[in-house]
């Protein structure tokens, strides 16, 4: 310990280390206080920051720029914290910059993954920060703000009087008023309580001036993701606010500063020479005539649908958009970007077609509205044309084309964590039945009861299940406040353990409630419930995914199947191949299918059927018979197929960084374009099995042809990538890490699930296997073949079962830890 007697620094640049026996320890976070005589709040502060994060690997790190004997008090606390303490003391002539420099100072000695800044006057709580510190250290966002104005936050008696209440709400509304799309997820971004991951913030871009250092980081790093956490400011313990007049004046020059940088930002990112500034110019005005040409196609091809043919003028106007997309994506391809672009010709094609009949469905409702207002149809159709315009060029230039990067936009979903009880506005007056009409049992380990179909799930159907025993109940029901929202929200509430997820159009959008317990109760919005993919693929299939881990299965991402008896599985990235690949085995080689996306595995090597429906997507046709299906189907399935293939996901994807109600979105596109999904004896002739040992694991991949052997290691990474990639649609990365099921957390239910994926690929063989001709059906069988000849045991088919009058039985695994 060091002794008292030398606490005082005399070295500027030192810092001083109270504990040196714990020096060496990784701390999980750094609590940074900064002080300025606070001789009469360290006591408090010390013993109540000491209790509140005693689970928590943490230091304390006190800034001080005190003139009075606060860093004596601090050495002495020091002696008695149980967390390390060290102490970095700022002579006179070192604290231009205020707190803010304060902080930027003890974030450059931090050792923690974790900063987290906090007052010394205890209008901080700090039970309130240290489960800040936890938000911040199972969700993704890289700062977590301590927020005041959302949810059950309220300056409580934090500020003195209404003369520092409208002085601080006015601060405010002048940051956000100045940086409207910086600040946009953020409803606090004056608050002295925040975290932020020290990798994703750049101190040697911080240049702060004043007390506002969150707003420093929130504009400097916008590519920042951003979460909330309430609390109700805490009266002062001790002593004076520092708050003044300079203090103001020092504020507003801060703003100007930061929006003086923001131009210079917005100047840097603009083409540099004459010659790129025409050239985007040009291309502006090129994709505007065209666009213009377009619309004249467009209105000719509606008035043709609607005057002439007399259809609907909903219909027609969907019509026209397939015509204008050929017409506009013709000259664009040849005469604006000359076939330069992201992608091949065909990708290209796909995106901008997905593009334009996505933005026509923001525009029908619009339309209609339009309409019933007395403007006539081709007027308003025109309207909303134009409209969409920017919006249009946009994602052409920057998405489909990629002419220009441009700077990193701020996630659009507002994530907020309430510590207060969950309240849920007023329901209408709609009588709901509760009875959950469809029922499944996962194999013998989950229980799901739903108000509507899951078709992914038909195959489990068990009605024999008690409604009231399910594991997972989907009701349908309203969700959120009836009003429009500006942007999504999730909200993570803690009593009862409650996650709400809200869209832009009020009640009408795709929105959904999810209370976690002994039984997780689903609620979902009428919009939602039209879309039953949506909701079992976005929501079902991720609590479903965890709950199973708490029982000790896993949901891995992989197709499985049986050749000659052996248990065989593959694995691959989204959309690389695998759906194709295992239709033209069954085809070639015969087998026994258990699944394609998901199979349900164990500890002990056992595999067992997942047999959801196939979803075709554009490459997966050449390994289609199709000879049951009828010919319309299959003229529908030529253009789903590529709807729902890799182009239009990334569109998808990528229009999930804007701020777009994503989620209602899908959820039209699939009911108005249902995903093709098939089970698998409709599209080859092949047979189910239920449950199979794994031997084999090929993991394929689109390259230069290549096989290759895994380590262990490596196979374990690769198929936690590729079940994480099955998760990338929103809203699953806010959802997952508020997620706790039978008492255990996000962390530790993938903890587990690493866990049994060990135990699960103790005993197989891994290759890896590249192609460039989509020739994985080629090559794997005769690798199979080439290992029964080799010398070792045989496989058996008496380690798979196939009788299916008995395959609930024969599904029912072993508790976790025992034997199959």
């Amino acid at each position: 310990m060091t002794d008292i007697a030398d606490a005082r620094p005399t070295d500027t640049t030192s810092i001083i280390d109270f504990d040196h026996e714990r020096s060496g320890e990784r701390a999980q976070l750094t609590i940074i206080v900064p002080t300025r005589n606070e001789v009469d709040n360290v006591t408090t502060l010390f013993s109540r920051v000491n209790a509140a994060f005693a689970d928590i690997r943490a230091e304390i790190l006190i800034v001080d720029d005190s003139d009075d004997s606060t860093p004596f008090l601090v050495a002495e606390q020091a002696q008695t914290s149980t967390l390390p303490v060290r102490l970095l003391h700022r002579p006179s002539d070192e604290r231009h910059g205020g707190l803010g420099s304060a902080v930027v100072a003890g974030a450059r000695h931090a050792r923690g993954e974790w900063v987290v800044v906090m007052d010394a006057d205890l209008q901080h709580p700090p039970e309130v920060v240290a489960h800040l510190a936890q938000v911040a250290a199972r969700h993704s966002a890289d700062i977590v703000v301590g927020t005041r104005y959302a949810g059950n936050g309220s300056t409580g008696d934090g500020l003195d009087g209404a003369r520092r209440t409208a002085g601080s709400s006015t601060a405010t509304r002048l940051a956000k008023a100045l940086f409207p799309r910086r600040l946009a997820t953020v409803t606090d971004p004056m608050s002295g309580l925040f975290a932020f991951r020290r990798a994703a913030v750049q101190l040697d871009r911080l240049d702060p001036i004043g007390f506002k250092l969150l707003l420093e980081i929130l504009v400097r790093h916008p590519g920042s993701t951003v979460a909330e956490v309430s609390y109700e400011m805490a009266a002062r313990h001790a002593g004076d606010s520092k708050a003044s007049f300079k203090e103001a004046m020092t504020y507003l020059r801060h703003l100007t500063r930061l929006r003086r940088h923001r131009l210079a930002g917005q100047l840097k990112q603009a083409p540099k020479t004459r010659r790129e500034r025409l050239q985007q110019l040009g291309r502006m005005v090129a994709f505007g005539l065209v666009g213009l040409s377009g619309v004249a196609v467009n209105t000719a091809a509606l008035w043709a649908a609607y005057s002439a043919a007399g259809l609907n003028h909903l219909l027609g106007a969907a019509i026209a958009t397939q015509a204008s997309t050929l017409w506009n994506f013709a000259l664009i391809e040849q005469l604006v970007y000359r076939r330069k672009g992201n992608g091949t010709w065909t990708s290209r094609a796909i995106r901008f077609w997905a593009m334009n009949n996505l933005l026509l469905l923001l525009r029908l409702p619009v339309l209609q509205v339009l309409v019933l207002t007395g403007i006539g149809v081709l007027v308003s159709n025109g309207i909303t044309l134009v409209v969409l315009f920017l919006l249009r060029f946009l994602l052409s230039d920057r998405v489909i084309y990629g002419t220009r990067t441009g700077e990193p936009a701020r996630d659009p979903v507002r994530l907020l964590v309430d510590h207060g009880p969950h309240t849920e506005p007023a329901v209408s007056g709609k009588r709901r039945s509760s009875y959950l009409k469809y029922r499944y049992d996962i194999a013998g380990t989950v229980t799901i009861g739903s108000q509507i179909m899951l078709p992914e799930l038909e195959f489990f159907r068990a009605q024999w299940v008690a409604d009231d025993s399910v594991d997972i109940a989907v009701r349908v029901g309203d969700v959120g406040n009836r009003r429009p929202r500006r942007r999504a929200a999730m909200t993570e509430f803690a009593d009862p353990a409650t996650l709400r997820y809200e869209e832009h159009l009020g009640r009408f959008g795709a929105n959904f409630r999810v209370q976690l317990g002994d039984q997780i109760n689903i609620v979902v919005g009428p919009l939602l419930a039209r879309s039953p993919h949506v909701v079992y693929t976005n929501i079902v299939e991720a609590l479903l995914r965890f709950v199973l881990i708490s029982r000790g299965r896993m949901l891995l991402h992989s197709a499985c199947v049986t050749l000659g008896g052996v248990g065989v599985m593959l694995s691959a990235l989204t959309d690389t191949g695998k759906t194709a690949t295992i239709l033209r085995l069954l085809r070639d080689h015969g087998g026994r299918f258990l699944s394609d996306d998901m199979t349900l595995v164990d500890a002990q090597g056992n595999a067992v059927c997942f047999p959801k429906p196939l979803t075709i997507s554009s490459h997966t046709l050449r390994a289609v018979n199709a000879t049951d299906l009828t010919s319309r189907e299959w003229r529908r399935l030529q253009w789903q197929s590529r709807l729902h293939s890799k182009g239009g996901r990334s569109l998808a994807l990528t229009l999930a960084k804007f701020n777009v109600p994503i989620m209602g979105i899908n959820a039209l596109t699939q009911m108005l374009v249902p995903p093709p999904k098939y089970t698998v004896d409709r599209l080859v002739p092949c047979k189910l099995g239920s449950t199979t040992t794994v031997e084999e694991l090929f993991i394929i991949e689109r390259g230069a042809p290549a096989i290759a052997d895994l380590t262990f290691e490596d196979t374990v990474e690769r198929m936690i990538t590729n079940t994480d990639d099955a998760y990338g649609f929103p809203p699953f990365r806010y959802l997952a890490p508020a997620i706790t099921v039978d008492g255990l957390g996000y962390a530790q239910l993938r903890a587990k699930e690493r866990q049994i994926l060990q135990g699960f690929l103790a005993n197989i063989r891994t290759r890896s296997v590249a192609s460039d001709t989509f020739g994985w059906a080629d090559e794997i069988p005769k690798l199979i073949r080439a290992d029964a000849v080799a010398p070792g045991p045989e496989p058996t088919a008496a380690r798979e079962q196939d009788t299916f009058p008995n395959w609930r039985a024969a599904t029912r695994l072993a508790p976790a830890g025992g034997t199959a």
